[in-house]
């Protein structure tokens, strides 16, 4: 559980971001002046605060470690420090924050984990010339967090795309003297051209965010998202909203499938309650965990890499597979080297495996397949950690290098045509104009074919998207719709009666931000290809 949290739960906005820019060596142009911002906290009385209900709402929800915002890039503490007066014991409700959420999360068998943001946006001297100045005293506020509240896992810092200049050697040092064993991100490095995705030798992990990460089995990483339904961190007020069920399992799933950890964000209330409606999701989470929990604890990704089908994790002499899509009746994986021995379906059913030198198939009932995933347990004759991470290949397409045009391409530019969508490639793109709002994207498949099923893959945003669509194919002259829809989203799979056609199109009929399809794949009739 990541929790966002502070006086800015008052405006319902984007903490620090929100904040107006005083310090014209930041990024930050929020909408709120900062003479408001910086004196929110003597409003800020959240009576209703109790950090035993957020540990049980996080343990419900089966989460095993805690990471809780004691600093922002506003520069506000939310622990009782001697250093700095800009701190939670100034405000009316007076009490450390920092010591009841510590303590409370060790009272309920989580792990502590701290952010601490290393930029200042408030601080005069942050990347000025007195900047020393500015960084002695971001390192004694360090040394208050991580000596005064006991033992702490893991420190979470962050950046926000300006210079590092954080004399990073010392404060790594520091960190680890005063914490030994602590788990460190990579941010404290980051900087104006970095990404999230980079480690130094100092650090322990690395962090993708707002995006599930690839897989990788090499490297340790964690994905940070939120739950809030606009992507927001601290409390977006009563009209924020929380995405579905099915998107987070997507990505506790995807994120143990790629071999990684999910850190789950939560942004309290002014009063210090949890929304109640993030609290229903963690709730449905935690009820989801304790049926299947051991497919996703103790496990690693792999060895079947995330594809279309979902994911793979392992541990032991065991495969779990988490069945998303089945593209026909059956799920062709690679071969192993191992033998399987036995299956289960722990979602209830059973399932017929077949292994032979060229692969593994595995096939369920369809009355027996989980609506959101179907758990499959492929039990081995040695251990499943040996097995060599591999891709499962995507069954393959009608549409596969077909003619391509398009109504529309991105400045005319080849790198974006039509033919992109249908080359099998994940990595490249039809794009159409920033300002298109309708367009179309045809292809000619060179003879009738008949399919009942597509797969289309779309770069989407809030700022970019499909809004409304419909599939057509070319009949007697005229172009008839065989499905319709309104968004697309980053992956979008439906079926239909079959359709024998040449020529067919997806049709935007609205958009915002101009569409941009990855992958637009059509399946002949369900077989067992």
């Amino acid at each position: 559980m990541f929790i966002h949290w502070g006086p800015v739960s008052l405006k319902g906005t984007e903490i620090s971001w929100s904040r107006a820019n005083t310090n014209p060596l930041c990024p930050n142009r929020g909408e709120i002046p900062a003479e408001e911002y910086d004196n929110l906290y003597k409003q800020f009385n959240p009576t209703r605060f109790n950090a035993d209900e957020w540990m049980e709402t996080a343990k419900a929800a089966g989460m095993r470690y805690i990471v809780f915002v004691a600093k922002h890039c506003d520069g506000f503490l939310l622990w009782d420090s001697p250093s700095c007066d800009y701190n939670i014991t100034a405000t009316p409700f007076k009490r450390d924050l920092v010591a009841e959420v510590a303590a409370a999360a060790r009272r309920h068998g989580l792990k502590v984990g701290m952010y601490f943001s290393p930029p200042d946006w408030r601080d005069p001297d942050f990347r000025t010339e007195r900047n020393a100045a500015f960084v002695a005293r971001m390192q004694e506020q360090l040394r208050e967090l991580l000596t005064n509240y006991g033992k702490i896992d893991l420190m979470w810092f962050d950046f926000d795309l300006g210079q590092p200049l954080y004399d990073q050697e010392n404060t790594y040092q520091l960190v680890r003297s005063l914490q030994p064993g602590i788990i460190i991100d990579n941010r404290l490095d980051l900087g104006r051209e970095s990404n999230r995705l980079i480690k130094s030798r100092h650090a322990d992990y690395y962090t993708p965010e707002h995006a599930i990460g690839e897989y990788d089995d090499q490297t340790p990483w964690e994905s940070a998202m939120t739950m809030s339904s606009r992507d927001a961190w601290a409390y977006g007020g009563p009209s924020d909203g929380v995405k579905s069920f099915e998107a987070f399992m997507e990505m506790l799933v995807g994120s143990v499938g790629g071999d990684g950890n999910l850190l789950l964000n939560v942004g309290p209330m002014p009063t210090g309650e949890i929304p109640p409606n993030q609290v229903e999701r963690l709730r449905e989470i935690g009820s989801w965990m304790t049926k299947y929990g051991e497919s996703i604890y103790g496990t690693r990704g792999g060895p079947f890499k995330p594809g279309d089908y979902g994911v793979s994790t392992r541990k032991g002499k065991t495969i779990y597979l988490h069945i998303r899509t089945w593209e026909g009746d059956t799920l062709h994986l690679p071969a192993i080297a191992a033998k399987v021995v036995g299956s289960r379906v722990l979602t209830g059913g059973k399932a017929e495996v077949l292994q032979t030198a060229d692969g593994v198939k595995v096939s369920v009932p369809k009355a027996d397949r989980d609506p959101l995933y179907t758990i499959v347990a492929l039990e081995l004759d040695g251990d499943a950690l040996t097995i060599p991470a591999m891709v499962v290949p995507r069954p393959p397409s009608l549409s596969l290098n077909a003619k391509a045009t398009a109504s529309n391409v991105y400045r005319d530019m080849a790198d974006f045509g039509p033919g992109k969508a249908v080359d099998g490639r994940d990595d490249t793109r039809w794009a159409t104009d920033e300002t298109t709002k309708s367009a179309w994207l045809e292809l000619d498949l060179g003879k009738p074919v008949t399919f009942d099923r597509v797969f289309i893959m779309e770069e989407y945003s809030e700022k970019q998207g499909v809004l409304k669509f419909a599939l057509e194919s070319w009949q007697d002259g005229q172009w008839k719709s065989f499905h319709e829809g309104t968004t697309i989203g980053v992956k979008f799979r439906a079926s239909f009666p079959p359709v024998t056609a040449q020529r067919l199109r997806l049709n935007v009929i609205e958009a915002k931000g101009g569409p941009t399809i990855t992958e637009f794949l059509i399946f002949p009739p369900s077989s067992d290809r």
